[in-house]
């Protein structure tokens, strides 16, 4: 049964839309809601008819992070069974998946996920669009740390994606300041990859979506792969070099062959990514 507060729809072409649904809150997540989030981005991830989620909040806001009425309920009730300290559990050294007080922030999702911004993307929020490989960005849109104010820190990797997103420098500005970052300045440093009208984030990303499922996806998803190994994981230059030949060089029997055939019979031609092979 699907929870009220994590709305879920799929297509039969492959497209997953995960929506946040607590516009009260402006999506803020608390433990059921992190939860329920991140059950349904296993369950995207698991099932192979779905190959491109998009990530979006209901209402105007994608997520104003952690729901801090919650935090505030459980300090002066005492009451540890509803995210207490079983929420925040420390990650396992074994690397094996995990619930992150957010939800699906520990993970790295093994296909591509594209984020709908509108409205907010602050503290835990920011660290949820994190996750995204894409985020398209509403014009309205606001990222930040805003959890500074609070004493909150980033437990939901934002100190580790948000450098590898926008570089160093500009996570660290955007970290000790707690500063809003609007949707022009997002674009500029690489936070946001499209901008778009008021209400016109999904559309977009349902767009970009359609788009990726054009192409053959385990090249796709094996050069994804190595993006993110060479960022995250790659002990040395050499070691992301040689994850990336091993990923890519299984892809060239099962679909590179076909695709060069496609190619050599007229199809691509001067740029084009027209899915046509003139047959």
């Amino acid at each position: 049964m699907q929870s009220d507060s994590v709305l879920v729809s799929s297509t039969s072409e492959g497209i997953t839309t995960i929506t946040i649904n607590r516009p009260h809150r402006r999506n803020a997540v608390d433990p059921t809601t992190a939860k329920n989030l991140h059950e349904k981005i296993l369950a995207f991830e698991n099932d192979p008819s779905q190959k491109v989620c998009i990530l979006t909040g209901m209402g105007g806001t994608f997520c104003a992070g952690a729901d801090l009425h919650e935090v505030a309920r459980q300090e002066t009730t005492g009451n540890e069974k509803k995210g207490g300290p079983s929420h925040f559990e420390a990650p396992p050294e074994s690397g094996e998946k995990s619930l992150g007080p957010m939800g699906p922030s520990r993970l790295q999702i093994q296909k591509p996920i594209i984020g709908a911004v509108a409205g907010y993307a602050v503290a835990g929020g920011l660290e949820l669009s994190l996750l995204c490989d894409i985020r398209v960005v509403e014009e309205d849109a606001v990222f930040g740390v805003f959890c500074r104010r609070w004493g909150v820190p980033l437990i939901d990797g934002g100190t580790v994606r948000l450098q590898a997103v926008v570089g160093l420098g500009r996570a660290l500005d955007m970290i000790l300041t707690g500063r809003p970052v609007g949707a022009t300045e997002a674009l500029s440093m690489g936070l946001a990859n499209r901008v778009v009208p008021k209400g016109k984030a999904v559309e977009e990303a349902t767009a970009i979506a359609k788009h990726l499922l054009s192409f053959p996806q385990l090249c796709m998803n094996a050069d994804r792969d190595s993006c993110y190994y060479s960022a995250y994981q790659a002990s040395s230059f050499q070691d992301a070099l040689r994850h990336e030949y091993d990923k890519g060089v299984k892809v060239l029997e099962l679909e590179s062959v076909k695709g060069a055939g496609r190619f050599s019979r007229g199809a691509g031609r001067h740029g084009s990514f027209q899915n046509k092979s003139h047959l």
